[in-house]
């Protein structure tokens, strides 16, 4: 009798399996998320983009996806798809301000919009009828209001099927070519004009091009300052306040060139925007020596150096889980001698760049400068640091809201105390643009200023942050530089694997002509 039941059971099962003319379902968290966008860090099943349990509004979710505005998946339906259900929202750790908006595109329509949501806004339904739709995609907008942390949630999103299963578009990176045209008569490059404070610690690699051997030569430098033939690197101390002329000649076979630089120390740091290379697209908190040793290296091999690149920085992922008993900041492991390491980028004739943060903890969790600021500083002079790059990251814990008194607090002071150290020091401020930094970024002693979130390696991406400059354009001048974060061209990764940039060939020299004032990730 009970198998007579079950066949019966069976039976009607697939009587309506056969009603329903086969349809099937896909959750979006079952495909191949590895081609999916965000705007930061990386997409997450089942947890928000921190890692953590999906949660909006207060409540927590099981199934889902984190992500991180802006953001972009899309799906291959090939007209056989009924529907995709499902909710989204701004997930509870986003930051304060949080805004974003959620957008189902079909064939390049759209769908639904959520409208723009907050953070604590109750998660928003979605049911979207894809009947007749071939492509599909997944979108997460910043809201339009270009604030950082912002943090989605696609809550249990399915997609109903007949026939062929929804898949995943597969990135395939086109050849690369070179433009760069081959010139082999000597050219000098850069900036005619190098800003540094008097009686400072001064280093400049004069960055020459041409058919090797190129004889480069420079004379009427300052009392003070030698220059050294064989890396072609100016260093010395500083002369007094004033502005000084020096005369560079390179020559070859091909013949020669002279160009006049004048160094000034009466105008500040970075009187044209800095140009290096940061660890972080590459890297990221799996940084470690010999990766910015291979990095300062290439930098000089590949001639970048010799067009004028000239900072070698390390991001986040350096720092000691502990301070001395003195409160000294100390690095980990991966950097076993950092005034070493410093030693040798400066011996290459490039300079050297660190990271940290205002709160207690920097954005990979390690020691933030939050109260001390004074014993951190000193400890980057010790080093030799050349530039600090200073991001927001947990000081959002400590500010009381994010009125323009609590946004300039941080950078004020550690300003205050860099100008206590006897060493000059490129201060970059990173706090993503928020309250309009470009308007005051200067005011607080910043050589420049992140004006968006974090890049990635997607046109979306790029071209989003890129044309997106020109309200900040204006405020950019000599020593005080817009900051729309860093190239993404090469080789990327964000971690210990690395891939080919998913921009185009074309798409990446769109990136690095127009968007001058970018540090470059190239691994």
């Amino acid at each position: 009798m009970k198998i007579k039941t079950g066949l019966a059971i069976l039976i009607a099962v697939s009587m309506m399996i056969g009603c329903s003319g086969g349809k099937n379902v896909i959750y979006v968290d079952q495909l191949d998320l590895t081609q999916m966008e965000a705007g930061w860090g990386e997409n997450h099943i089942n947890k928000s983009v921190e890692g953590n349990p999906l949660k909006v509004a207060g409540k927590t979710y099981v199934r889902g996806i984190g992500t991180h505005a802006v953001s972009k998946f899309l799906i291959q339906i090939n007209g056989t798809a009924e529907s995709i259900d499902g909710s989204a929202g701004v997930d509870d750790e986003s930051g304060k301000a949080a805004t974003v908006e959620f957008i189902v595109l079909g064939d390049r329509k759209i769908l639904w919009k959520s409208g723009i949501m907050k953070k604590g806004d109750p998660a928003k339904d979605v049911h979207v009828s894809l009947k007749g739709i071939e492509k599909m995609a997944l979108l997460v907008t910043d809201g339009g209001d270009d604030i950082n942390y912002d943090h989605a949630d696609w809550i249990d999103a399915r997609i109903t099927y007949r026939q062929t299963a929804p898949t995943v578009p597969a990135f395939v990176p086109k050849e690369p070519y070179i433009l760069t045209p081959d010139n082999m008569k000597p050219r000098i490059n850069g900036a005619s004009v190098i800003g540094a404070n008097p009686h400072r610690d001064f280093i400049f690699r004069v960055p020459v091009t041409g058919k090797p051997p190129v004889k480069v030569d420079v004379t009427g430098l300052p009392a003070g300052l030698d220059y050294d033939s064989k890396n072609r690197t100016i260093t010395g101390k500083a002369p007094a306040k004033g502005a000084y002329e020096i005369k560079v000649t390179a020559a070859n076979a091909e013949g020669s060139v002279i160009k006049k630089i004048t160094i000034r120390t009466d105008k500040g740091l970075s009187l044209t925007p800095p140009l290096g290379w940061n660890s972080w697209n590459c890297w990221g908190l799996s940084v470690d020596q010999e990766k910015v040793k291979g990095a300062a290296e290439a930098m000089v091999s590949s001639g970048l150096a010799d067009h004028g690149w000239t900072y070698i920085n390390i991001d986040d992922g350096w720092e000691a889980p502990e301070r001395t008993g003195k409160g000294e900041l100390l690095a980990n492991e991966k950097f076993p001698d950092m005034k070493s390491l410093t030693d040798y980028i400066h011996g290459l004739g490039l300079r050297m760049g660190i990271y940290s943060s205002p709160g207690p903890k920097t954005c990979g969790g390690f020691q933030g400068s939050y109260q001390n600021e004074l014993s951190d500083a000193r400890t980057w002079a010790e080093w030799g640091i050349d530039y600090v790059k200073y991001d927001w990251c947990s000081y959002g814990q400590i500010a009381k809201d994010q009125s323009l008194p609590e946004l300039k607090k941080p950078y004020e002071l550690m300003r205050k105390m860099l100008n206590q150290v006897d060493r000059d020091i490129v201060f970059s401020l990173c706090q993503y643009g928020m309250g309009n930094v470009w308007e005051w970024g200067g005011q607080v002693g910043g050589n420049l200023w992140r004006t968006t979130g974090d890049i990635t390696d997607s046109w979306n991406s790029m071209a989003g942050i890129g044309f997106a400059q020109d309200k900040s354009s204006r405020y950019a001048l000599p020593g005080n530089w817009n900051d729309p974060d860093m190239l993404v061209v090469g080789k990327v990764g964000w971690g210990p694997n690395l891939h080919p940039s998913k921009l185009t060939p074309d798409e990446q020299y769109t990136h690095i002509f127009p968007f001058g004032l970018y540090l470059l990730h190239r691994c």
